[in-house]
């Protein structure tokens, strides 16, 4: 999405409603096509003021739904092993493509994949998969440096 408005609320309706990214209007002539392509292989492009008042929203989200399993037992519904595969990859932030190649299957298999994931946890977007995921904590150590993606600049 791209927009003029900085609020919080937008963002966070853009996200409920798919956006993969959210850039506001003074985005740079260089980084537009960038965040473009980005968006098209299925990678998060979000412009930095935006991601940290989405991080803050998602730890907040997070404590409360701690708070909540707390009070109560999960009943998380089952993902089968390939699912989960699919999930630690998305939590780091991998997009279809290398998904498909780390796991020797094709794109369309990594988006049904996807589609059943976010359709069992009743999610969104990818963004709320890979906050579930560090959430309830199917990132191993292992799983967050090697063959990750690489970090953009501040």
């Amino acid at each position: 999405m791209l927009t003029m408005s900085d609020e919080e609320e937008d963002l966070f309706e853009a996200i409920k409603a798919g956006a993969t990214g959210y850039l506001l209007k003074e985005i740079s002539v260089v980084e537009l096509p960038e965040a473009v392509r980005a968006a098209s292989n299925g990678q998060s492009f979000i412009n930095p003021s935006m991601a940290t008042k989405l991080i803050g929203e998602f730890a907040a989200l997070a404590r409360r739904e701690e708070e909540r399993g707390r009070a109560q037992p999960s009943t998380a519904p089952r993902l089968t092993g390939r699912e989960t595969e699919v999930l630690r990859l998305v939590a780091r932030g991998l997009n279809n493509r290398d998904i498909a190649d780390r796991l020797f299957i094709s794109d369309n298999t990594v988006k049904n994949h996807v589609r059943n994931i976010l359709e069992k946890l009743q999610l969104h977007s990818r963004t709320e998969a890979a906050v579930y995921a560090i959430r309830e904590k199917f990132l191993d150590a292992d799983d967050t440096d090697e063959g990750g993606p690489v970090p953009r600049g501040k």
